[in-house]
């Protein structure tokens, strides 16, 4: 499985990911999956940084586009004051409508839950999408 995170929506990509571009890392995902057909590609969300549940929406449609078929999505925490702060603590049921969302768009596996991570359940993940 090859991961790259694009961590949260473009809006907010300058405060959250200083550095980083969006199209940029969307091209890379989808680049790297047309060179290795056979490698599973995944992405990996925060939510609680101030966007709204359509720009979420509109970043897995985005990265289905882009040839991704894995998703997780958990919410941010802060790990410092010196950090981002959290601007909402998304709820549990808004976080099934993203993973049913998820499967409708054809991920091959999504998991999203308050405290998911990039890793969470890699080795899962992995064999649902028949990489293992």
């Amino acid at each position: 499985v090859m991961n790259h995170n694009l961590e949260t929506v473009p809006r907010l990509y300058k405060q959250a990911r200083p550095g980083a571009d969006y199209a940029h890392s969307l091209q890379l995902l989808k680049d790297f999956k047309a060179r290795y057909p056979q490698v599973a590609t995944k992405s990996g969300l925060m939510v609680g940084l101030g966007e709204t549940d359509e720009e979420i929406l509109d970043v897995m449609r985005d990265l289905r586009a882009h040839d991704v078929e894995m998703l997780t999505i958990g919410q941010y925490l802060a790990p410092s004051g010196h950090h981002l702060p959290v601007t909402r603590y998304v709820h549990p049921d808004t976080f099934k409508m993203f993973e049913t969302e998820a499967k409708a768009l054809g991920f091959s596996h999504a998991a999203c839950a308050p405290l998911v991570r990039s890793s969470y359940f890699a080795d899962e993940q992995a064999e649902k999408a028949g990489v293992v």
